[in-house]
């Protein structure tokens, strides 16, 4: 299920005759709302939300989280990490299992910037042998069920000597990483009983690793799906034993799938849309614009997106630069150049589709800023003397 977010004159962009499109633009208004909206649920807490930048991308985006006391992040690749690092970002999760010289690259961020409080993932001692000797901290990736990475939260006694063996490395133990992506097409009641029923487990690991003479300093869960579900839960909300963190991304921006899945009345709004033109006619009833899958992304389906103010419009499957679109019947096609405004299905990888964002106030173009985190470094950590022209 897709939300059909409502046209707002907040949105439009009065001078568009120099813009290149497909663009992406940003509101910031709308992006302090939704940042606002996080730390409240989390209690008034900013401390308490570990944001995944794998949605944020910008260092615009990521230094309004800093002004806002959000310090504690989450990224997926080693050019996030930097850009943490660079942003002034205080604790920072690569919640991805590194390997080999990706592993090797992020103990050269760690060493550069040594103010940063670095952690990564590990599920087995093949993951804690390549952290020996280093400075980062490890949190165990609990797999709820989802079945990507970490390892079966069944498998309790498995953990608590993966834990015993991070200590016997003499690296640090921070705590659990328990990401529950899983629920997200289910009714928020069923997601509800659902991820509560996994925290009950999940809380059973930690009493399990006490019992063992182990400190769980960091309990992670949620992402934007479940995020409602965490915070509602009564075992993070009251333990002083640990601190419990959130860590949705997608809330900063949200997108049609986002904007589904939450209650309405949490008032999230779209902060992220991509604007594109009408450049084709093809036959009657269709319509075609410059906002392929190269543009926003199709990695969740069909429809790629909802086109804001055009409930009339229906767009169907992308190719790489093009983006056809179904006419209802008796509507007025719209003319050539027209510009329209998309709210992505998955904005995280859309935004990872763009350059440069456009910060929109007011109707009038802000600034424009780099996407900055946008990609990846580099493939070879030593270039030397390979060409690299």
């Amino acid at each position: 299920m897709l939300a059909s977010f409502a046209w707002n004159e907040k949105f439009r962009i009065d001078n568009v005759d120099q813009l290149l499109t497909p663009a992406l633009a940003i509101y910031p208004e709308v992006l302090a709302r939704n940042i606002e909206q996080t730390i409240q649920l989390l209690d008034g807490h900013a401390d308490r939300w570990r944001a995944h930048i794998k949605t944020a991308k910008l260092n615009y985006t990521l230094r309004m989280l800093l002004q806002r006391g959000v310090g504690n992040f989450k990224c997926a690749t080693t050019l996030e990490l930097l850009s943490a690092c660079q942003a002034g970002a205080k604790d920072i999760l690569l919640a991805y299992p590194a390997i080999g010289a990706n592993a090797r690259r992020v103990r050269e961020i760690c060493e550069q910037y040594r103010n940063v409080i670095i952690s990564v993932l590990i599920e087995n001692t093949a993951h804690i042998d390549q952290w020996r000797g280093s400075r980062v901290g490890t949190f165990i990736d609990v797999n709820p069920g989802m079945n990507r990475t970490g390892i079966e939260q069944t498998r309790m006694t498995d953990i608590v000597e993966l834990a015993r063996s991070v200590e016997k490395a003499g690296l640090e133990f921070r705590g659990l990483h328990y990401y529950d992506g899983q629920y997200g097409s289910m009714s928020e009641l069923d997601r509800t009983h659902m991820a509560h029923h996994g925290y009950d487990q999940l809380l059973a690991i930690v009493n399990s690793l006490r019992i063992n003479g182990m400190k769980v300093a960091e309990v992670i869960t949620a992402g934007t799906p479940t995020f409602p579900s965490s915070v509602s839960y009564s075992g993070f909300r009251n333990s002083s034993l640990f601190i419990h963190r959130a860590s949705p991304g997608t809330v900063l921006y949200n997108d049609a799938v986002s904007l589904a899945q939450l209650p309405p009345e949490l008032e999230y709004q779209p902060a992220a849309l991509v604007l594109t033109r009408v450049v084709s006619h093809p036959r009657k009833g269709i319509i075609s614009c410059d906002a392929g899958h190269k543009s926003v992304s199709a990695d969740a389906g069909v429809p790629t997106c909802r086109v804001l103010g055009h409930p009339e419009l229906t767009p169907l499957s992308p190719s790489e630069e093009h983006l056809p679109m179904s006419l209802a019947d008796g509507v007025k096609t719209p003319e050539l150049g027209e510009v329209l405004y998309l709210l992505p299905r998955h904005v995280c990888p859309t935004v990872n589709n763009f350059d440069h964002a456009l910060i929109v106030r007011n109707g009038e173009i802000e600034s424009v800023q780099e996407v900055s985190a946008r990609g990846r470094e580099m493939p070879l950590l030593h270039v030397g003397a390979v060409a690299t022209d």
